[in-house]
């Protein structure tokens, strides 16, 4: 299905609930997020997984869709996370 990849970045997966520690939230890490969020390009999610890990992200689920390839899109869920959007 055409929308299923865009439809999974926005809303994850529902049986698997993500828990989000707000220590994750470096300034780096924001920066990131926030740069991808507002130009819509979203080719450093892999580089946002590193910035997540080096601030202590054990969150396989959240490292995992941020470095896996496929399209990601504004409301990657992610991203809203890091922002505290989600």
């Amino acid at each position: 299905m055409l929308l299923e990849e865009p439809l999974r970045d926005i809303f994850g997966n529902p049986f698997r609930p993500i828990i989000f520690v707000p220590e994750w939230r470096t300034d780096t890490a924001v920066a990131l997020a926030h740069q991808m969020y507002e130009s819509r390009d979203f080719s450093a999610m892999p580089i946002l997984a590193d910035a997540l890990q080096d601030a202590g992200c054990t969150s396989d689920d959240i490292l995992n869709h941020c470095r896996e390839p496929g399209e990601h899109v504004r409301g990657c869920w992610a991203v809203d996370l890091v922002l505290g959007k989600g």
